[in-house]
Formats: structure tokens, C-alpha cells, sequence
């Protein structure tokens, strides 16, 4: 399209004339074109500049149609790897490079730290707890009677429910259905294995499937709404963390003393005390969920390199962290990650950048068999959370925690 052509559809949105969300009509579709002219309409409407949102080499066409509305362009983070981080996993077998995108200094050199600490110590060992995504919808019964009638149908009908659930996709499966009543409310929890997929949008489709269905065979169950919070997605969650949510993970190692003394420069005891005063007490202390040091930081990080659902960094963030001195006098070291929602195929895992950092990885796109390479995916997450739980703990140990920040320049 030519310049003229450009501002005059420049000129229309700013004017009012043609909304943002419909600039595509009159670009033939182009979303590269599209995008120029929303960024320079924005420009106009606000005054700001926006050249460096301009710049990027993703396809924008690809993106609108399956990440992304009133696309103006994309916003760069840093990306910054640690590693190699030795994994010794059920599906993750070897070393890694782990991509980590932040802007948060020092987080990269801190998780580096603690692969270091890993791989020269034997390296983590980790495994897949349970593995499952979920879609809760809500029905609303005429009595709570009613309601455990209900509750007991489904029951009777899983196997029926789950042909109508899984002829919506090709690799999900349906697992199982938990039933929630309260008062004459009733919530089923649909779980799926969802395969290489995190699977949110499949589970959302099929279960809406199945929800139709269930309407038609039990028409006193009045489904309110596909989603009724007791799935529970993108917020922190008691239910998740007993229950598990996408991937539940555990990692450890244990750190021979005197790697501990050279590479984290503190003691297996003082990273204990540290451990239990401030992630067990000191959690229990303020109420949260999950009892750690900053498993967020980690999750968040591997999560916008990678192209995951950002906001499920929410559940990543509800982990557990244990800390021991052994028998032997070295440092035994956990995490535990109940809710670890993770996918190679679907969302924003096909944007080229984030596609290249899960190449990184190895373990992009599907696996052979299908799911392989989402569990890969997942205990390299989790071995890495491991990482930089135990360079924190270290540097609150020894007291460096300030002055690392200031060496970095932050």
C-alpha cells in the first residue's frame, strides 16, 4: 500500500472515522500494514513516540490472527541465558540452556549461580508429580438434593461425557470430573491430559462440549457459566495446590558441603535456617501461598522467553522450597511446583522469538509421542526454579544480597 493510502487511513482513525479493530477492512487484511497504521494513529492521539515499538522482525500477520488484537507493534525484553543446568528427569535427561527474559537485574546471574551449583553437583533430579488441565463450569440446581442427584448422574455418565468431551480435539483426553456442591451450586472440575499443549483452549472447547450435552440429557441442570473458579485459572489457589494444575513437579539435589562453602559461599546450615525462618515461618507468618523465595521470578522469566500464558505465573508462584542439612553434612534442596501450566504447541509458543528460545531448549513444538516434550519442558522449569532458590537463600545466607545488586550496577 502506498504512503498517500497509509495516511489517509492514518487520518480516519485518528479523526474517529474507523476504529482501530477495524483497520484490517481496509488494508485487504494485511496486519503488517495495519499495524503502521494504528502505531502512527496512536502517535497523533497521545503524542508519544513510537518508533521502538515499530521495530521487530515477528510476522504480524501470523500474530494477529492467532496472539494478538489492534496489533501497534511489540515490545522487546531482554533475554539473557543461565546454564548448563544438569536434569535428570523422567522426560528431561542431560544439560541445559535456560532462556530468561527480564529486565530485572541480577536474576540471570543468580539463577547462572545456582545452575553452576547443580550441575557441579550431580545435577537435579526431577519428576512429573500429575499432570492435568482443568475446566470447571458452574450449574445451578433447583435444590441442593437435586444437586447431589445431579453429582450422582454425572457419575454414571463419565463415559458418555467423555466421548462428546474428546471428540472436540485430536490429543486431549479426559481424565476425570470432580464434583464441587455448595448449597445448590455445582461445580465439575473436567481434567485433561492435554499432551504437548498447556491446553487451556482445548479444555475450555471441549468441556463447553460436554456441557451442552449434559444441558440436554439433564434439563434441571442450568449451566451459569463455563468457568465457575473452582477450575482455578491464573489466580492463587489452596484448591491447585492440593489438587495439582497443569504440571506438579518436584525437583532436587543434593549440594556436596563444599560446593556450598565455594561456589554460595555461605554453610548447608545457614541456607537451612535462612530456609525455614524466612520461606516456611515467614510465609506461614504472612499468610501465603506457597512457601518460597521466588520461584515467581524464575516461572516469569522462562515464561515471556517462551511464549506461555504470562499470567499463570500466578500458579507457578505458589511452590514450596525445603532446605536440609544431611547425615553427611551437605545441603538437601526441594521444590515443589503444584500448578506448572506449560506447552511446546499452541499460544504464544509459535511467535518466531519465542519459538527459537524453546529450540533452545530442544523442545519445541510436538513431541513424538505426543506430550513428551510439554514434560521435558517442565522439569527443566522446575530444575531451574531449584536454581534460583537456592542462589537467594545463599545470598540472604551469607548477607550478599545488596551487595550483588550494587556489583551489577542495579
Amino acid at each position: 500500500m502506498d504512503e498517500k493510502k497509509i495516511e489517509e487511513l492514518v487520518s480516519k482513525v485518528v479523526e474517529g472515522e474507523i476504529k482501530f479493530h477495524e483497520v484490517e477492512k481496509y488494508t485487504d487484511g494485511d496486519s503488517e500494514v495495519a499495524t503502521e497504521v494504528r502505531r502512527r494513529a496512536l502517535e497523533r492521539l497521545t503524542g508519544a513516540e513510537l518508533k521502538h515499538l515499530g521495530e521487530y522482525t515477528i510476522d504480524a500477520n501470523r500474530a494477529m490472527d492467532k496472539n494478538i488484537e489492534n496489533m501497534i507493534g511489540a515490545v522487546q525484553v531482554p533475554v539473557g541465558v543461565a546454564g548448563p543446568l544438569l536434569v535428570h528427569g523422567e522426560y528431561a535427561e542431560g544439560e541445559y540452556y535456560v532462556p530468561l527474559a527480564t529486565t530485572e537485574g541480577a536474576l540471570v546471574a543468580s539463577v547462572n549461580r545456582g545452575c553452576s551449583t547443580i550441575t557441579d553437583s550431580g545435577g537435579a533430579h526431577v519428576r512429573i508429580v500429575r499432570d492435568r488441565m482443568t475446566r470447571a463450569p458452574v450449574f445451578k440446581l433447583p435444590s441442593a438434593r437435586e444437586a447431589l442427584e445431579f453429582c450422582e448422574w454425572v457419575c454414571k455418565h463419565f463415559d458418555e461425557i467423555k466421548e462428546v468431551a474428546e471428540s472436540t480435539t485430536r490429543h486431549g483426553e479426559l481424565l476425570d470430573i470432580q464434583e464441587f456442591v455448595v448449597g445448590r451450586h455445582v461445580f465439575l472440575r473436567f481434567e485433561f491430559d492435554t499432551k504437548d499443549a498447556m491446553g487451556m483452549n482445548m479444555v475450555t472447547i471441549a468441556t463447553e462440549e460436554a456441557v451442552n450435552w449434559i444441558e440436554k440429557k439433564y434439563q434441571d441442570a442450568k449451566c451459569v457459566s463455563i468457568s465457575g473458579n473452582v477450575c482455578v485459572d491464573k489466580k492463587p489457589s489452596w484448591l491447585n495446590n492440593v489438587l495439582g494444575r497443569g504440571r506438579t513437579v518436584v525437583a532436587e539435589v543434593e549440594v556436596p558441603r563444599d560446593i556450598v562453602e565455594e561456589k554460595l559461599k555461605t554453610t548447608p546450615e545457614a541456607m537451612a535456617e535462612v530456609n525455614y525462618r524466612k520461606n516456611l515461618v515467614g510465609s506461614a507468618a504472612a499468610g501465603n501461598i506457597g512457601f518460597n523465595a521466588h520461584h515467581a521470578n524464575v516461572v516469569a522469566a522462562i515464561f515471556i522467553a517462551t511464549g506461555q500464558d504470562e499470567a499463570h505465573a500466578v500458579d507457578g508462584s505458589t511452590g514450596y522450597t525445603t532446605m536440609e542439612v544431611t547425615e553427611d553434612g551437605n545441603l538437601y534442596a526441594s521444590v515443589t511446583i503444584p500448578s506448572l501450566n506449560v506447552g511446546t504447541v499452541g499460544g504464544g509458543t509459535g511467535v518466531e522469538t519465542q519459538r527459537e528460545c524453546l529450540e533452545i531448549l530442544g523442545v519445541a513444538g510436538g513431541g513424538d509421542p505426543p506430550g513428551v516434550n510439554a514434560k521435558e519442558f517442565a522439569e527443566v522449569v522446575a530444575a531451574a526454579v531449584l536454581a534460583g532458590e537456592l542462589s537467594l537463600v545463599a545470598a540472604l545466607a551469607a548477607g550478599h544480597l545488596g551487595k550483588a545488586h550494587r556489583l551489577l550496577g542495579r
